[in-house]
C-alpha cells in the first residue's frame, strides 16, 4: 500500500447485472403522474425510503445535517456535483431528471464556463413507473464508455428519479474500463451545493480507494516527488496550492492535489498523501475517504498571521516535525504575512456571507486586515473541521451563524447598515436598495488568493474601492427614491393611475374567502 508507483489497472470485465423489471402497464390504463418535482420535500423524501433509499438519505443526513432552519436558500444542489464532473479531464456526466431541472443545471454550468455537453436520460411518469427508466440510463452508459476518451461516467440522479427509487447502484462498476460513478443528489437530501461537490468528490474517492486497494494504479501525470506531501481539500483560487506548497517547503514537505481532482489519477496521489488539510471543512465524505486510507486530517487554512502560524504547528505535529523546523517556517511567513497585512489596511464595517464554505476564512483575513466583522454567515454546517476558526472569529467579537438563512443575512445588513455588505446576489441587492456598497461573494471575493503572505493584501483593493463608494451609493439612493417599487414599479410615460377605491374593493373580496376558508375548516 506504500508504493503506489505503476501504470496498470486491473478490472473486472465489465459485469452484467439483473435488473428487476417492471410491469408492463396494461392497454388502456391510466398512467400514473409519479412522483412529480412539484411535490414537496417531506413527500419526495418519503417516497424515496419507501423506494429503498433509506440509507443514503440517513448517510446524507449524517454527513449534511441541516438546521437551525430546513435549508439554505442556494442554487439547486445537483450544480455543485455537476460542476465537479464538468471540470474533470476524460470525465463525461450524465444527468437523470425533470427536464425543467436538467435545462436549468445546464444553463448554469455553461454560464460558469462548462466546454462540455451535458448528457441527459429523458424521464416521465411511464419510465418510472414500468422501470425502463434504469435500463435507459444502463444503455446511454454503455452507448458512452469508451475508453479511448473517458476515464469515467457520473451518472446522477436529481429529485424524480432518486424519490423513485432509480437504482444507481446496479450499475456497471466499469464499462470496456471506464469507470462508471452513480450518485443521488436530491434537493430534499443534500442542503447546498458545495456539499454536493463532496458527495461527487467523496464517490470517486472511494472507488480510487477500492483500486488501490485491489494492486497497482496509475502514476500521477507530473510524476512522484521524494517528499511527504499533503492532500488540499475544497476548491480554491489556482494560486493557492502554490502558496501552501511554498509554505510547505521549509518543512520538507510539499503541496499534493486538490480535491475534487481534475483528473482521474490525481485521486490517487491525494490517497497517497500522508496527511489531508481540509481547507473546506464540509467535505465529510472526503474525509472519511481519507481517514479510511488512514491519512491524518488538518483543520482551518493558513489564513493570516495567527491563521498561519497555527496551520504550520498543526502540519508540523502531524508529521512529527522538530520544534525547530516548525518555528522557522512559522517566522519565515508570519512575518511576511504581517507585512502584506500592514500595508494594504482595511477600515470600516463588514458583514459577510455566502455558500461557497470559505466565509470563516475570509472573515479571519478581513478582521487581520483591521475590519470589524460584527457577522459572518455560511449556508454550511457546522464541523469538527472548523472549530479552530470558529473559535477565532468569536474570541474576537464575530457572530458566526451556520446554515444562514437569508432572511439572517438581510436582517443583518438593515440593521447595521455597514459601510461593506458582502454576500449573495439577493444580500447585494438589498444593499443597493439601503444606499450600502456591497460586493457579490462568489465572483470578487471567493476568486481571489487568500492563504500565506499572497492573500495577505489581496482583498483590500477590492474592498476599500466598494467602501469608497458609500457616498456615491448615497446620492443614487436618494436620486431614485420613491422609483421602480410598489405603485411605481414597472415603466411609466406618466404618474400612475392609483384607484385606492378598487384596492380596497378587491382586499373585501381576499377578506371574504379568508373567512370563508376559515368557516370550511371549522365544520
Amino acid at each position: 500500500m506504500t508504493d503506489r508507483q505503476g501504470y496498470h489497472v486491473d478490472y473486472d470485465d465489465a459485469g452484467s447485472v439483473t435488473v428487476t423489471e417492471g410491469a408492463a402497464r396494461a392497454p388502456g390504463a391510466p398512467v400514473e403522474d409519479g412522483m412529480g418535482c412539484h411535490a414537496g420535500a417531506e413527500t419526495m423524501e418519503a417516497a424515496a425510503r419507501a423506494a429503498g433509499k433509506s440509507d443514503i438519505l440517513d448517510q446524507y443526513a449524517a454527513d449534511y445535517p441541516q438546521g437551525p432552519h430546513d435549508k439554505p436558500q442556494s442554487m439547486c444542489p445537483a450544480f455543485g456535483s455537476l460542476r465537479v464532473g464538468l471540470r474533470m479531464r476524460r470525465t463525461a456526466t450524465v444527468l437523470s431528471g425533470s427536464a425543467c431541472c436538467v435545462y436549468g443545471l445546464t444553463f448554469v454550468s455553461h454560464f460558469y464556463g462548462a466546454r462540455r455537453s451535458v448528457g441527459y436520460v429523458p424521464v416521465d411518469s411511464e419510465t418510472l413507473v414500468t422501470g425502463k427508466l434504469f435500463e435507459d440510463i444502463r444503455e446511454s452508459v454503455h452507448d458512452l464508455a469508451d475508453p479511448d476518451r473517458y476515464d469515467a461516467i457520473v451518472v446522477t440522479n436529481l429529485c424524480v428519479p432518486t424519490a423513485s427509487g432509480v437504482p444507481l447502484r446496479l450499475l456497471p462498476d466499469e464499462i470496456n474500463g471506464v469507470r462508471i460513478i452513480g450518485i443521488d443528489v436530491p434537493g430534499f437530501g443534500i442542503p447546498t451545493h458545495a456539499e454536493a461537490k463532496d458527495v461527487l468528490a467523496g464517490a470517486m474517492l472511494n472507488y480510487a480507494r477500492k483500486e488501490i486497494e485491489a494492486g497497482p494504479v496509475q502514476a500521477p501525470a507530473s510524476g512522484k516527488t521524494d517528499r511527504p506531501t499533503v492532500a488540499l481539500l475544497g476548491e480554491m483560487f489556482p494560486a493557492d496550492p502554490m502558496m501552501i506548497g511554498q509554505m510547505l517547503d521549509p518543512l520538507g514537505l510539499a503541496a499534493g492535489p486538490v480535491v475534487p481532482a481534475r483528473e482521474w489519477r490525481e485521486l490517487y496521489a491525494a490517497l497517497a498523501s500522508s496527511a489531508v488539510a481540509a481547507i473546506h471543512p464540509f467535505y465529510t465524505a472526503s474525509m472519511r475517504e481519507f481517514s479510511a486510507a488512514g491519512r491524518s486530517i488538518v483543520g482551518s487554512a493558513p489564513v493570516g498571521v495567527e491563521g498561519t502560524h497555527n496551520w504550520l504547528a498543526q502540519i508540523g505535529d502531524s508529521f512529527g516535525l522538530s520544534a525547530d523546523k516548525i518555528t522557522g517556517a512559522q517566522n519565515t511567513f508570519t512575518l511576511a504575512t504581517k507585512a502584506a497585512l500592514a500595508a494594504n489596511p482595511i477600515k470600516g464595517t463588514v458583514t459577510l456571507s455566502g455558500y461557497e464554505g470559505s466565509e470563516l476564512l475570509v472573515a479571519r483575513l478581513l478582521i487581520e486586515s483591521g475590519a470589524h466583522v460584527p457577522y459572518v454567515g455560511t449556508a454550511c454546517p457546522k464541523t469538527e473541521a472548523s472549530a479552530w476558526d470558529r473559535d477565532w472569529l468569536d474570541a474576537h467579537g464575530c457572530k458566526v451563524v451556520y446554515r444562514s438563512s437569508l432572511e439572517d443575512d438581510l436582517a443583518v445588513v438593515e440593521g447595521l447598515r455597514p459601510d461593506l455588505a458582502i454576500g449573495t446576489t439577493p444580500v447585494v441587492q438589498k444593499a443597493k436598495e439601503l444606499g450600502v456598497p456591497s460586493l457579490y461573494y462568489t465572483n470578487l471575493i471567493s476568486a481571489r488568493p487568500l492563504m500565506g503572505p499572497a492573500g495577505a493584501g489581496s482583498l483590500a483593493e477590492v474592498i476599500n474601492a466598494a467602501m469608497a463608494n458609500g457616498d456615491r451609493m448615497g446620492k443614487m439612493k436618494a436620486f431614485f427614491e420613491g422609483v421602480g417599487r410598489e405603485d411605481t414599479a414597472g415603466v411609466w410615460e406618466g404618474d400612475p393611475n392609483l384607484r385606492p377605491d378598487f384596492r380596497a374593493a378587491h382586499q373585501k373580496k381576499l377578506d371574504k374567502q379568508a373567512r370563508a376558508a376559515k368557516a370550511a375548516e371549522m365544520i
